[in-house]
C-alpha cells in the first residue's frame, strides 16, 4: 500500500549520511518526499544529499546557531517542513565507572539537547501552518538496562520522554509527535558494538551473563524494518497516532 502525505512533503532528516538516517532518506525520497539532510560527516552528506537530489546542511547539532540556521535553511530550500526525522545520535560503549566524563557527556549533548534543538527551531515553523509530523529514533534501549551502555540507555530514555512531553505540548498545534524504537539494526554502529562488546551470536540468542534477552525473530533488523515504520508514522495513514513508541526490535525487550 502506497502511503499517503508523502509525496512532495518537505521533510527534513537528521543523521541522514549513513546508516538508519541513510536508509530512512532512501525511504522518503523513493516516495516522492522533498528532503533536507542534516549531518556533521560532510563529505558523505554530499554524496548521498547529490544522489537522491536533497538539500545537504553540514551541521553539529549541538550547535544552537548551526541548528538554528540549518532549519531556516531547509524551510526555504523545501518551502515548508512537512516532517522531521530525528535520528543523529551516539554511542559510546563501556561500563559507567570507567566511561571519561567527555564521553557520558556526548551522549546527552547529542542524543537529547540536539534532538530537542532541532525539534524546537522545527516546531516553530509547522506551528505557523498549525500541522506537521516528528518522528523521532530512540532505542530499546531505553526500556531495558544494558551492560556497558548506561549513558547511551540513560540518553534515549531522555529522548524518549522529552517527545512524550512535546507531543503533550505541540498536539493543540496540529503536530504529531512519536518515537520509534529499534533494536540492533545492521549499522556500522552495531558493527562496532559488536566487535568491541564480543556480542556476536549471543545478541540474537541472549547471554545470562550480561543480563541480556535475546531476540524472539532471530534475526536483527534491516535499516528499511525501521525505515518503514518511520514513514508510516510521517504519513497520512497515521493521522491520529501520537505519543506513540512503536518498538521495532523483532521481540528483543519481550514487550517491556
Amino acid at each position: 500500500m502506497e502511503l499517503q502525505g508523502i509525496k512532495d512533503a518537505g521533510i527534513i532528516v537528521t543523521g541522514g549520511a549513513q546508516g538508519i538516517g541513510e536508509g530512512v532518506a532512501r525511504r522518503l525520497a523513493s516516495g516522492g518526499a522533498k528532503l533536507a539532510l542534516i549531518d556533521r560527516q560532510v563529505e558523505a552528506l554530499d554524496a548521498i544529499a547529490t544522489e537522491l537530489g536533497a538539500h545537504g546542511f553540514g551541521v553539529d547539532i549541538t550547535d544552537e546557531a548551526s541548528v538554528e540556521r540549518a532549519i531556516n535553511g531547509a524551510a526555504a530550500a523545501l518551502g515548508t517542513i512537512d516532517g522531521l526525522v530525528n535520528i543523529a545520535g551516539v554511542q559510546h560503549l563501556g561500563p559507567l565507572i570507567e566511561q571519561s566524563v567527555d564521553e557520558f557527556d556526548a551522549h546527552f549533548n547529542v542524543n537529547l539537547r540536539g534532538t530537542w534543538l532541532v525539534s524546537r527551531y522545527v516546531a516553530r515553523h509547522m506551528a505557523k501552518i498549525k500541522a506537521g509530523s516528528i518522528v523521532t529514533v530512540s532505542s530499546n534501549a531505553a526500556r531495558i538496562p544494558r551492560v556497558c551502555q548506561g549513558a547511551y540507555c540513560a540518553s534515549k530514555a531522555g529522548v524518549s520522554h522529552l517527545m512524550r512531553v512535546l507531543a503533550l505540548e505541540l498536539g493543540p498545534a496540529g503536530i504529531r509527535v512519536n518515537t520509534v524504537a529499534p533494536g540492533a539494526t545492521e549499522t556500522p554502529m552495531i558493527q562496532r558494538m559488536m566487535e568491541g562488546m564480543g556480542f556476536g551470536e549471543a545478541m540474537l540468542k541472549g547471554d545470562l551473563d550480561n543480563f541480556r534477552t535475546g531476540v524472539p525473530l532471530g534475526r536483527i533488523a534491516q535499516v528499511d524494518d525501521v525505515a518503514d515504520a518511520v514513514a508510516f508514522l510521517l504519513s497520512d495513514q497515521s493521522r491520529y497516532i501520537t505519543m506513540h513508541e512503536m518498538v521495532v526490535d523483532g521481540g528483543a525487550t519481550l514487550g517491556a
